[in-house]
């Protein structure tokens, strides 16, 4: 499959079957978060991987996965992250995006259905997880096996704007 047909197979799953995430791809969700490119290769991403019965209840106390049976918090290492000498700007949350976006990525090659979830209670992540002050809990990304509607990859041809509206051509 080439790069357009998998982007526009990837949609945000809100309902999930009970089957679990195979071990295998599990690890090959996180291999494409972990070869993502990060500002000056510094890889402030820390990437919690939740599965269990157990992670899963102290999760959903921050944030609602839609029953998703594996979910990945991504968080970034403030300590880590590149910060642009200029005006000081932390790259952390776009280290962590970058790193979010392989994993959704790779989820949609394997067959499952992902959804990229930023509303969450971040404090409830950091005391659950006992995340250091340093590491802030940036995306949470549920993965599944899809139980609810597959929608059209040709959506796109109506729920985007044109590039003419979003890109301004400089020759």
């Amino acid at each position: 499959m080439d790069f357009l047909e998998l982007a526009k197979k990837r949609y945000s799953v809100r309902k999930y079957d009970s089957r679990k995430v195979e071990p295998e791809k599990r690890e090959k969700i996180l291999e494409a978060g972990r070869i993502a490119p990060t500002a000056a290769n510094l890889q402030p991403q820390r990437i919690l991987a939740v599965y269990s019965e157990d992670g899963l209840l102290r999760l959903r106390k921050g944030v609602n996965f839609y029953g998703a049976p594996l979910a990945f918090v991504i968080c970034s290492d403030h300590s880590v992250s590149w910060k642009r000498p200029l005006d000081g700007r932390d790259t952390a949350d776009i280290d962590a995006s970058i790193v979010t976006t392989h994993m959704m990525l790779e989820a949609t090659d394997l067959g499952l259905g992902s959804i990229w979830i930023c509303y969450f209670k971040p404090e409830i992540i950091k005391a659950e997880f006992q995340l250091p002050d340093s590491v802030e809990p940036i995306n949470v990304l549920g993965v599944g096996y899809n139980a609810g509607e597959v929608k059209s990859p040709d959506r796109y041809s109506t729920e985007r704007s044109p590039l003419e509206e979003t890109v301004t051509f400089i020759p």
